[in-house]
This record gives structure tokens, sequence and C-alpha cells, in this order.
């Protein structure tokens, strides 16, 4: 067998770990994203490549032979985050329990001792693969050497070859190095030839072959930029290139046979790994580490009897499925592998089954594929029944999914019982739960790769019902076992529902708008030319920051790798200093409504139905909010009118209207209610304009001497206090000074003093507990609130006082969704709810039910839960969701 070499670039595949994941912490409160992401990373690679060799090299000293050569080298790269570099020795401590061989030396960066271990390889005869993120790796390519590149975080990698490199650059690997010459290299203070970039150098290598010859043809461009930058800064690209050159000779004295992959310490590395608190890698690794790491056991290995008890039977014909379903009742674990082929089309592609048939001693798991559409069409009749039976009850993973998944083949599903994503999401709502493969890692002895293997591994969906009793006794012991089976799995056929409706849109609308934005953006182009005294890109920050700094002397702020910054905030604080910035700012935010909601939009609608079909997700908020995606139906512009008039182009069928019903100023109702604070109360009660009552107790005044800046002010306070805002924060948001900020927060808090009291106790609560819950009792855990790091502290401290009311608010809203789709199943009526924004439901409305429906949404939004103030719902209804006109709804009418 062909031994093959992984080499790792450590410090690159950390630092992607780091800036990929969440700052993830154990319950000690330490940050573990970087570990749990490599160590992801390290056992992907070992899984699936199976090498023979491995090692990891790792940068050591900022100080190397390069420094010589050019003293800047590296010079504007910051030093390593506090929180990464905690993490790296725990990396290192892990890969010594691996008995997986670690190489750094002073003086040398980790793609030089990569570079000379690879020599080493390619003298021996073994085949390399190089996992970094960098790609002055590319010049090692080899006939026996491949580099794998990290594309986006660290789960896409991109494998190069010589033959690749050539196809996508048209280049040869060592004439990466003369490529990098030319560009330089921001990141690692490179100069290059100034205003050469990646596509001017690689045309010029693929002329010219070397920087040599390039330098030496600089009067071939004559008359142009580029010919005098090739002689201005010939020897600076001499330079770049000695730089970007790995040393292949570094004096490591090795043999390669220390490389060679070892057994690990398996108590060792249980020991680590059960401090971090990574208990799927735990349960998912070290029990396997004792065989070829990660490998199924055989039967002769030693695999015990139970994991042998269920065979897989994989169906061959329709009649073959039909002989081996006994009974249409049986309890059972099932999983779809779905296809999105476009938005409201979600295929079935396979199936894996096994029924839980107490009349059958060993009941097979029954794996389906097809070849065609009819094929496919025989397979689910013959399940049909099963699949619709209320009684079968029915554990997977997924409801919302595996629901329109059916539907698209005329199958209504029934009898979910256990939906092993909601439950693990309640459980533990911080880490997103929608990735089949994450969950297979963190929760069953089973690690798969990819959804194919999921499928041809089948014997895993036995864990289905196990891990189904386990989230049961765990939902149940933390109190949130009705929270799961009356709110979160019936809600899964609602938005199933509302997805397969879709919201109508009308294209010549949208258009229109388009049109309306491109005449105003090449209006405010024309005039930023006119102030700015030239044509330049405006979308480019490069540039733009050219013309605000060095041309026009604005004062600058923080410098990025291309310059100095020209984010929003940068922007909105120099507004003031001249003109063009605020006409800058319109432009990007114009620009920005057209390409992300007029052309973007207008491509998702159905040319069938002209109606577009988001995705609402249960699982990926912390707070249990929903979210909206493919496209973000929750994200449509509101502060500027040019983005609100976008929901003119939300329209209803021939005969129907919009109707919108929501919540007003939720989230203070709901502080009213945790804090059981009288003011608040009392105001609530009295029907009064909470704002201007906040701003008389807060300055002091009779409610109607109160001001408009003042209530503003007030309005400010708030809704800061809901989301934990500090003085400087509030400063910011009125343009006051920090001290009158702060001014303002402790009036507040000395006339709400019940809403001071909540505060300060929940984040003791937070403290002592470790987690928060809302008014349903879901659960968010801040393990972050014992950290030492000030800022991840008082991150989990604002977290402590939002969730409970942000996730009390999606309680409430949820509910009334559940209950709203309930009255309009009952009442066979043909209003149908299309969207929810947070705290606002729309619903398409036959005319003629108008205000039989707004009463009923009224009566139910108001009263679906019981607060110690009332809950006050605003509703409109009208032909689209831009032109809506107030339902005065009478309480009367429906008590």
């Amino acid at each position: 067998m062909q031994e093959k070499f992984i080499l790792i670039d450590g410090n690159s595949l950390m630092y992607r770990a780091y800036y990929a994941l969440p700052l993830l912490t154990n319950s000690k409160g330490f940050v573990t994203n970087a570990i749990y992401g490599f160590c992801n990373m390290l056992l992907k690679v070992l899984e699936e490549e199976k090498p023979t060799h491995i090692a990891i090299a790792f940068d050591k000293g900022k100080i190397v032979f390069r420094h010589a050569e050019y003293e800047k080298y590296k010079a504007t790269r910051k030093p390593m985050p506090e929180e990464l570099k905690k993490q790296l020795p725990v990396i290192k401590e892990l890969l010594n329990a691996m008995n997986i061989e670690i190489f750094e030396m002073e003086g040398y960066e980790a793609d030089d001792l990569i570079g000379t271990l690879t020599k080493k390889a390619d003298d021996r005869g073994l085949n390399t693969i190089i996992l970094t993120g960098d790609r002055d790796a590319l010049q090692l390519l080899s006939p026996s050497t491949k580099v794998s590149l990290t594309k986006k975080g660290i789960s896409e990698m991109e494998i190069y070859t010589e033959e690749s490199l050539y196809q996508k650059y048209g280049i040869k690997p060592l004439q990466m190095i003369d490529l990098k010459g030319l560009m330089g290299d921001v990141s690692d203070n490179i100069p290059g030839i100034p205003g050469v970039g990646e596509k001017t150098a690689l045309k010029l290598i693929q002329e010219y072959q070397d920087i040599e010859n390039v330098l030496a043809h600089y009067e071939d461009f004559t008359g142009k930029k580029l010919g005098m930058l090739l002689q201005e800064f010939a020897e600076q690209a001499r330079i770049s290139r000695s730089l970007a050159i790995i040393d292949r000779n570094v004096p490591l004295e090795i043999d390669l046979q220390m490389c060679r992959k070892k057994e690990p310490d398996h108590q060792e590395l249980a020991r680590i790994l059960r401090e971090l608190e990574f208990k799927g890698m735990l349960n998912n690794t070290i029990k396997k580490m004792g065989q070829d790491i990660l490998e199924r056991p055989s039967k002769e290995a030693g695999e015990s009897p139970d994991d042998q008890s269920s065979s897989v039977l994989t169906v061959r014909n329709p009649q073959m499925l039909k002989e081996n379903l006994k009974t249409k009742e049986a309890a059972g674990e099932i999983y779809f592998k779905l296809k999105k082929h476009s938005p409201n089309n979600l295929d079935i592609e396979e199936i894996v089954l096994h029924l839980q048939d107490p009349s059958i001693k060993e009941t097979p798991i029954i794996y389906l594929n097809w070849e065609s559409d009819a094929e496919k069409d025989a397979y689910l009749q013959n399940i049909k029944k099963w699949l619709e039976s209320n009684k079968a009850r029915k554990t997977l993973f997924d409801a919302k999914s595996s629901i329109l998944g059916c539907r698209q083949q005329g199958i209504h599903l029934e009898g979910v019982e256990n939906d092993l994503m909601l439950m693990s999401y309640l459980l533990n709502p911080s880490r997103p739960q929608n990735d089949l493969l994450d969950f297979i890692s963190e929760h069953i002895d089973f690690r798969a790769s990819s959804t194919e293997e999921i499928v041809q591994k089948s014997l895993m969906i036995k864990n289905f019902s196990m891990l189904a009793v386990k989230f049961r006794g765990q939902l149940m012991e933390k109190g949130m076992w009705a929270l799961y089976k009356d709110l979160e799995l019936p809600l899964c056929e609602v938005l199933a529902d509302m997805e397969t409706k879709g919201v109508r849109l009308d294209k010549k609308i949208l258009e229109e708008i388009g049109a309306e934005l491109d005449v105003r953006i090449k209006e405010l182009t024309s005039k930023i030319y006119e102030m700015s005294g030239e044509k330049f890109n405006i979308n480019s920050p490069k540039q733009l920051g050219e013309i605000l700094f060095s041309k026009l002397g604005l004062t600058h702020g923080k410098k990025t790798k291309t310059g100095y910054s020209t984010n929003a905030e940068v922007l909105e604080n120099l507004a003031k200093e001249n003109e063009i910035v605020a006409e800058i700012l319109m432009y990007r935010q114009l620009s920005k409504i057209k390409s992300t909601y007029i052309d973007g939009l207008g491509a998702m609608i159905d040319q069938k139905t002209d109606r577009i079909y988001t995705s609402f997700n249960q699982t990926v908020t912390a707070t249990g909010r929903l979210s909206s995606t493919e496209p973000n139906l929750q994200n449509i512009p509101i502060r500027m009118e040019e983005g609100r008039r976008l929901r003119r182009a939300f329209v209803t069928e021939p005969g129907f209207c919009l109707l919108s019903a929501d919540y007003s100023q939720i989230e203070l109702r709901i502080l009213a209610h945790l804090a059981q604070d009288q003011v608040l109360i009392e105001a609530f009660h009295h029907g009064q304009d909470i704002h201007s009552r906040t701003a008389a107790e807060v300055f002091g005044i009779p409610i109607e001497s109160v001001s408009k800046e003042m209530r503003r002010a007030a309005k400010a306070v708030n809704f800061g206090i809901v989301y934990g805002i500090s003085d400087y924060g509030l400063s910011q948001d009125l343009g006051i000074s920090r001290a009158e900020a702060k001014e303002y927060i402790d009036s507040y808090f000395r006339r709400y003093q019940g809403v001071k009291k909540y505060i300060d106790g929940i984040i003791e609560e937070a403290r002592e507990r470790g987690y928060v819950t809302t008014i349903l009792n879901r659960r968010r855990y801040l393990p972050e609130i014992k950290s030492r790091n000030y800022n991840l502290r008082s991150f989990a401290e604002r977290m402590a006082m939002n969730t409970p009311i942000q996730g009390s608010a999606a309680d409430i809203i949820k509910l009334a969704m559940l209950h709203m789709h309930k009255y309009l199943l009952e009442e066979k009526s043909k209003a149908t709810m299309v969207l929810q924004v947070h705290d606002e439901l729309i619903f398409e409305v036959p005319k003629k039910e108008v205000g039989k429906l707004a009463l009923k949404v009224n009566a139910i939004m108001s009263e679906v839960y019981k607060l110690l103030v009332p809950l006050k719902v605003d509703i409109q209804f009208g032909p689209n969701w831009y032109d809506l006109e107030p339902v005065v709804v009478q309480k009367s009418l429906f008590e």
C-alpha cells in the first residue's frame, strides 16, 4: 500500500478555526472554539485520508530569518488574540496525547518546516498532502505532493495538484513565488509592486514566465503606468520574491519514521476532552482510538454482538418492501435524505427506515433508493399509510423538512413524536442544530463525513430512539417537555404550511422601484464625483479612503489591511465634517437595497406562482426567535422610505388583501411583567404612551410637558434597558455626552426601581445557575458570565438581561401562531398565515373576511398568555404590505 503523509500548518488552521467559530466556552468560562474546530478538522482528515504518517508544524517566535532581509516583514500583523493564545498550549497538549509529531524551530516559520518535510517525503517516495489556509504552500506542489486549501472557515477544502493549479491559474508551482513578488501580500506586509494585483500579476507571469523576465520587459509598457511601476519598484519586487520563497533546507535532524501514525494515549486524551467538555468528540473518537482511527471495528476486531443486532436490508423492488412491512402502526425511526431543487421543492432522494415491530424478533433497517421517479412513487406508496398514520409514533431529525419533503410526494406526514433536532436545540440553544453531520458527531457513536455516508452506514439510525429517550428525560428534568411537546413540535406543521404557501410578489412593482433607485444611484454617483473632483470606484474602500482622507483631509480612524476604514460607523461620525459623506452613505444604502432586495428578491420569484418561498428556522437563534432565510424576509429595510417602499411589491391574489397583526411594545410589556415594576404596570394599564411616561418620570415633569426630543431620549433608554445598553452606547445613540447619558440611565432606575432590582437579580441568578429562562421555561446557558475576560462577561450579562425578555416575546408569538393556525383550519377559512416578522404576523385574507379575522386575531393574540399588563395588538390591512390602514377593533365585540 502506498504510504501517505499528512502535513498540517498548525498556526494557519488554528487561526481559521478561531475566526470561523463563535467563542465557545466550557462551564469554567475557558474559550474552546479554536481547539474544537482544530480537532474536528484533524479527525475528519484522519478519517477520510487514513494517513500512514502525520505531522503538524507551528511557528515559533516572532523574528525569523526573513526579517534580516526586510525589517518590516509581517510588521502590520496584529498580535495573537489573548483568547486564542490561551488555546494554543491545549491544542499542543491534545496533539501530544494523540502521539502526533509537532515541529517548530526558532527563526523559521511553519511553512519552512513543511517545505523541508515535504522534500524529505519526496525523497522517500511518500505521497504528501499539505493542509493549510496559506496559498504560499502551492509552490510546494509536486507529482507526489498535493495541497488542501481551506476555502470557507475550516469546513470546506480545495485540493490542488500541479495540474489543477495550471488549469486554474495557468502557472506552475514555483511561479507562485514570482506571482507574490509582483503582487505582494498585505497579510505578511510583503510590498510587491504598488498597483499590481493578482489579475495583472498572473498575466505578466503567464506571458514572461518569471519575475526577472517581467522586469526586463518594462519597456513593453512604455507610456503606461505599469511600465513606470515595473521600472521604479524592480528591486522591491525582487525582495518580495525572496521573502516569498519557502526554505526547504531547514536543519531538521529527523527520520520520517518519527512521523508514522501512532496509537494515542487514550487515558490522557479522554482526560483532556472531558476537561474541555467535548462530550460528543469524546464519545465519537476515544472509544474508537484503539482501532484504526474512526473506523468501525469489524466483528473479528472485537465488535460487540449488540452492534450487529439489526441487519441492513437494501430493498431492490417495491414488492420486497411490502413483504418487510408487517404493521402500519409500529413505532419507528426514519431518516429522509432531502435535496432542495428550488425554494419550494424539497425532494426525497433516499430513505432509511427502522420499524420497532414487537412481533418481529429482529427488525431489519430498510434502506430505500431508486433509479426513477416511477420507482420512487411505488416505494412511497408502500409506506404511505405508515407515514400518514398518527398512531405510528415516529422519531426523526428535522420534522419540518421531512413534512415538506413528504408533501412534495403527496404524503401528509403524521405521528411525529420525537424531532431530535428540536429536542437537542432546546437543550443547548447556543449551538446551531440544523446540520445532521454535526448532530451525529456530537451525540452518536458514529462519525460521518457526508450525508451519503450516513445513508450507507445506516446502522446509526438505531441510536435515534435511544437519543429520543435520553433527550425526553433531560427535557422533563429541566422543565422543558411542555415547551417541546406543546409548542415547538406542533409549530413545525405551522411553519411548513407557511413555507408551502409563500408570499406573492409583484415583479412589475419591484422593477419600477428598481428603476427609480437606478436613477437615484446614478444621480448620487455624479454628485459624489463632482464633490470629490474626480471619478473613482465608490464601492472600493481603498479608493474611497484615498478620496476622503488623503485628498479631502477628513479625520481618519483605524487602519485596515487596505487602508483606513470606511465602514458605516466611521462615515456616520464623519458626516458633520463634509457633506460628501452623507451622499456616500445614501449611495451605499440605496445600492444595497437595489442589489440585495430588488435584484435578489426578483430572482427568487417562482415563475409559475409569482410567489417567493422563505424558510423559517426554529433552531438557529439562542433566544428562541424564528429566523428567515433564502430569502430573509424578516430583514426588509424599514428605516428609510426607499426601503419601506419595497413592501409595496408584497401583494395578494385577486380578491384578497393583507392583514398585519403586530404586538405593540411587547418587550417592554414583558419587562414590566418580569420586573413587576408598579410604575410600568400602571402606565400600561392606563394605556399611556410609555415613552412619554418614561420621559416624564426621568425628567421629573408632567407628562403633558414632554417634548418630542425628551420622548425620543426616553424611547432610547426604554429599549436600551432591554438590551443592556451602557452610558457610552446611549450617548452614541442620542448624540449627547457620556455623563448626560449616565444621568438618564440613573434617573430611569431611580424611578423604575422594580426594573433595577430585576436586572441585578437576573444577572446574579445567571451567575449562580449558569442559565436564564423565559416565561415558558426556555433556557439559555451563559457560561461566559463567569469569564475573566471583561468583554465576554459583559456580553453574557447583557444576554442575561435580554434573553428572558426577547425569548418570552418569541414564546408568545409562537403560541399565537399555533392558535391562529388551529382556528383557520377549524373554520376552513381561505385566509392563510404567510409571514412572521419578529412581533408581527401577516395574513393573506379574502376581503370579505377581513372584519371577522381582525376580531379573532386581536382576541387570540391579546389573550394567548396572561401577563400582569395587557397585550396590545396593532392590526392593519391593505392591498399590499406598504399601503396598510389601521383596523379599529372594539374589545367588547368579542367578549
